[in-house]
């Protein structure tokens, strides 16, 4: 089955449950197919996901986290800043 963007995106469900039994769905962009849809298990193994998954975690684990403030202290500094 070969569906343009537009159509896609009115249809998403319809295609990965497609996708999913088995069938090939091709996304085309201006008349030139450009994706094609397919179950995770027949490009990948579990294991290829698994690795994915836990290269991805390292990967954010390593990036500085942004400080936050709780919601007591940013009321706190707004109501400091009116008086």
């Amino acid at each position: 089955m070969i569906a343009n963007v537009r159509e896609s995106k009115a249809r998403l469900s319809e295609l990965i449950a497609k996708a999913s039994s088995g069938e090939e769905v091709v996304i085309s962009v201006r008349g030139k197919p450009t994706i094609r849809l397919v179950p995770i298990a027949d490009e990948m193994s579990t294991g290829d996901v698994e690795a994915w998954v836990t290269r991805r975690r390292s990967r954010l684990s390593g990036m500085p986290k942004k400080e936050t403030s709780s919601s007591e202290e940013i009321l706190r500094a707004l109501r400091e800043d009116r008086f």
